[in-house]
């Protein structure tokens, strides 16, 4: 094609073709090799590495031009806050500095667009269950959508020993307290923080209906107050309140300040201890509730 020379049933035609070829390939999963094959060097003009996206921001706006979010019947009903989108993208951007997850296949874009779309999914299931007609996601949507993480990566030796569902759930955590960090920095939950210390729980159901959530927040000293500082909405929109104040419970959850139990309850922060693998679990050898 490069000479122009085409042949037609053994007899060799030359055509003044003015014609460019461009392509992509997965340069690890399916060659093995991350590299173009020899025979191909000689025709191949030019060769882009292409890279993930470097910054927050435009893997957001990729994520809301590919995913499938915009429904029919929801799109007065809908908004999606913008942590939300964000956590969701910093899951991505913390699976591609995990010493655990494989290098080689790496951690695409399509894992940020699979996760929104589990959570709007997972928000509008919660609507039709509830009867809501606002379809708010929340960050127990995103635990909710755990599959479409484990899904889209592949692990090291290390992170098989631990479980994808277990890399999976701390990775979200720590995506939410690293943008937890930049709408709450230098705000002071230690009212709430006391709350769980005294012994208290809170346990906010992805199937629970927003006004449910709202009176089970307000036991929470300062803690609805407190979550409306960044945000420009009113109080008695349920369905944005539960969010952002769960979104502020799983923050202090990542830093440490309060605990996750595996039915997504939140409580006092507990002792911690890593055995030979590296997994953390709770030391309750001091309180006796251990056999």
């Amino acid at each position: 094609m490069q000479e122009g020379d085409v042949q037609i049933k053994g007899y060799p035609v030359r055509l003044p073709l003015d014609v460019m070829l461009v392509f992509s390939a997965n340069p690890e999963d399916y060659t093995a090799r991350g590299k173009i094959i020899t025979p191909l060097k000689d025709r191949i003009g030019a060769e882009i590495m292409t890279h993930y996206p470097a910054e927050l921001q435009t893997a957001v706006e990729i994520t809301r031009q590919e995913a499938w979010v915009e429904r029919d019947g929801l799109q007065q009903r809908l908004h999606i806050p913008a942590f939300v989108r964000e956590v969701v993208e910093q899951i991505a951007f913390e699976a591609r500095d995990d010493t655990r997850v494989d290098k080689h296949s790496g951690v695409s874009q399509r894992l940020p667009i699979t996760v929104i779309e589990s959570v709007m999914s997972n928000a509008e299931r919660r609507a039709l269950l509830t009867g809501e007609e606002q379809v708010v996601p929340r960050i127990s949507d995103i635990y909710a959508a755990i599959p479409s993480i484990t899904g889209k990566m592949e692990l090291e030796y290390e992170g098989e020993q631990i479980g994808a569902n277990r890399i999976a759930k701390d990775l979200i955590k720590r995506a939410a307290g690293e943008i937890f960090e930049g709408y709450f920095v230098g705000i002071d939950f230690s009212h709430a923080v006391l709350w769980f210390d005294q012994g208290n729980n809170l346990r906010l159901a992805d199937t629970a209906a927003a006004e449910e959530c709202v009176r089970l927040l307000e036991a929470v000293p300062d803690l609805i107050e407190t979550a409306l500082i960044p945000f420009d909405f009113d109080k008695q929109n349920a369905g944005r309140l539960v969010s952002a104040c769960e979104f502020v419970l799983e923050g202090l959850y990542a830093q440490n300040k309060i605990s996750r139990n595996e039915e997504g309850g939140y409580t006092a922060v507990t002792k911690a201890k890593k055995d030979r693998r590296g997994m953390i679990y709770d030391d309750l050898t001091e309180t006796g509730k251990y056999s």
